[in-house]
């Protein structure tokens, strides 16, 4: 990888004497009945205010709970900024309209804000420039005649650093919520295949949408009387409830129904590779430091051999060609036919060998449909002239990019994204249900996505970002490994809102466990990526310093293969699962690892026996 202002206080106006005198005179007769009256009514309508029950009640782009620091009781919100989001937390709380209001909170960090939105009157917010300690803000509103509803939140400022925020409320009279609706009936499943079961059910009057449940956990909230989970594993038995939501809360879950998901097809992704497999680079067009590494010298232990690189004659022309490394680079090349026997002879021992488009040096930008086309008949020419298993998609740099109106990665629009996607199904197509299918993207292109999707809400982010997650969930169907280079990366934000940096098992946990858990891209709750099956993920990792930025000892390498199949080892990262069909790991590059005396290679081997 290339790698406001705050508005001056009003002062407060003299009261007369008389006015005092007078109030003085009514509390004492007994004449404040009213008033206190009024005031009884009144009650905290923010829900979850202190954090106590998670991020419950509240929407947040950035934020977490933590145990400490706390204002009072156990947890207090977290939120960090980072790029054009703000970490904002809301709810959206029911009124009375024409009705006074108190907002209070307590909050600790630099340029944190609390406000109210649509008051119908004036919207209002206050914010401390510098809290090092926890400071109280208070802010009041009144509704306006038809207000019925107001959005309360707390954010902090752009590239400031985390904030901390406890027990808000909202003190006023409470508004109209109803009652929650009634409990859904009719669940039944559809269609069932080996990683998605199809759900329906009866529409309950005065529901505005229903949680879906899966094994207990929340997993969607639709609109609609039916969805599809997807992102299960094969052979698995999984249970059901729907429960109906409207403004007054959810309903109890309805009655339970049983799926269990089908086998998995044989055009699937595994392709008849081991349960645990061993994947690497081959330097088969050049040698660099390393030296090149014969095909017949590589050991029986790598299950997947991907041949480094196949490049495009042009950035834009969709034209790939694979050349071998030339005998003054590679003094100990072999020969077309040697190499070509060699391949055969990895494949009778039941290996995978299949051609890298792209690499550092390789951008591929397919931006035509005549692009497009070529790519796959030029691609096609490559397997079938070597006799390959399949295609690896390893495009780095400014090969993929989101246009600023995509924004959507289950609906990509962008020409590089849907030609690429179209490309690669008509090669599955081609060759059929053994058509061997991997993707090597860096971190910057997949993870971070779970902050940033293209240019942004509002502009101005880099349109790579998080590119690789339309393509790689247009084909997940088709995939048969994907390994994320856990290399030559930046920090990246795990899923629990910290961010994780390179040299430790911390990083490729936190890396893998985004892709077995899901991810909401950009921070939208209601826009998730969703898991990958374990068979589908191998960690990538570089086999040694010299391979790339980011090498970790054998030790390290075991901790994270630990936490992330036997949930041992997991130091300060907590995963959402355990996964012990991981496929296994991919590394930068079988040269290297030679070069390293087989470090890589022999760890893998004593860890899964």
């Amino acid at each position: 990888m290339e790698r406001a202002r705050a508005e001056r206080a009003r002062p407060l106006a003299r009261r007369p004497l008389v006015t005092l005198l007078t109030a003085a005179a009514l509390a004492a007769s007994g004449l404040t009945a009213l008033t206190s009256a009024a005031r009884a009514a009144d009650a905290d309508l923010a829900r979850n205010g202190g954090f106590e029950s998670a991020l419950d009640g509240w929407t947040c782009t950035a934020g977490t709970t933590v145990t400490s620091p706390v204002h009072s009781g156990t947890t207090a919100l977290k939120a960090t900024p980072a790029g054009a989001d703000n970490a904002r937390c809301a709810q959206t709380v029911s009124v009375k309209p024409d009705s006074q209001y108190t907002l209070s909170g307590y909050v600790q960090g630099t340029y944190v804000y609390l406000g109210a939105s649509g008051t119908g009157t004036t919207d209002v917010s206050t914010w401390a420039q510098s809290a090092p300690a926890w400071q109280q803000l208070t802010t009041t509103f009144r509704t306006g005649p038809s207000t019925t509803k107001v959005t309360i939140y707390t954010h902090g400022w752009y590239g400031t650093g985390a904030y901390h925020a406890d027990d808000i409320s909202l003190t006023g009279p409470g508004g109209e919520t109803g009652q929650p609706p009634a409990v859904p009936g009719g669940l039944k499943t559809g269609s069932v295949t080996s990683s998605s079961v199809a759900l329906s059910w009866s529409p309950v009057p005065g529901a505005t949408g229903y949680a879906v449940y899966r094994d207990g956990a929340k997993v969607s909230t639709v609109t609609g009387t039916s969805t599809t989970v997807s992102g299960l594993t094969p052979s698995t038995a999984y249970s059901f409830q729907v429960a109906a939501v409207n403004d007054a809360g959810e309903s109890a879950r309805s009655a339970t129904v049983t799926a269990t998901t089908a086998q998995r097809p044989d055009d699937g992704g595994s392709s008849d590779l081991p349960p645990h497999a061993l994947v690497g680079y081959l330097h088969a067009s050049f040698a660099n430091g390393s030296g090149y590494t014969r095909m017949a010298d590589v050991p029986d232990s790598w299950d997947v051999i991907d041949l480094a690189f196949g490049e495009p004659t042009s950035v834009t022309s969709g034209d790939i060609r694979f050349e071998r490394c030339p005998v003054a680079e590679c003094p100990n090349v072999e020969s077309d036919a040697e190499f070509k026997a060699a391949i055969k002879a990895k494949q009778a021992a039941g290996k995978k060998v299949l051609i890298s488009i792209g690499g550092q040096n390789g951008q591929v930008q397919l931006t035509t449909t005549a692009a497009r086309d070529k790519f796959v008949s030029s691609v096609s020419a490559i397997i079938d002239e070597y006799g390959l298993d399949g295609l690896d998609i390893d495009f780095e740099g400014h090969s993929l990019s989101l246009n600023a109106d995509d924004t959507d990665f289950k609906n990509p629009k962008t020409p590089v994204i849907v030609n690429l996607v179209s490309a690669v199904k008509t090669l599955k197509a081609k060759y059929g249900a053994d058509f061997v299918l991997t993707m090597a993207p860096e971190t910057f292109f997949v993870q971070l996505g779970y902050q940033y999707y293209g240019t942004g809400k509002w502009g101005g982010q880099d349109p790579r970002a998080g590119a690789y997650l339309p393509v790689i969930h247009a084909l997940r169907d088709d995939l048969t490994l994907l390994h994320v280079q856990d290399y030559n990366s930046g920090s990246i934000m795990g899923l629990d809102n910290q961010y994780h940096s390179m040299g430790g098992a911390d990083f490729h946990i936190a890396m893998t466990d985004m892709l077995l858990t899901g991810f909401p891209v950009a921070g939208d709750a209601n826009n998730v990526f969703p898991p990958l099956r374990p068979d589908q993920v191998a960690i990538g990792m570089p086999a040694s310093t010299q391979a790339g930025n980011g090498h970790v000892s054998s030790a390290e390498v075991n901790k994270a293969l630990n936490c992330l199949t036997k949930k041992t080892d997991c130091g300060s990262y907590a995963t959402h699962g355990t996964w012990p069909g991981l496929r296994g790991l991919m590394t930068w590059s079988i040269n290297w690892d030679r070069y390293a005396n087989w470090e890589f290679q022999k760890n893998f081997d004593a860890y899964f026996g």
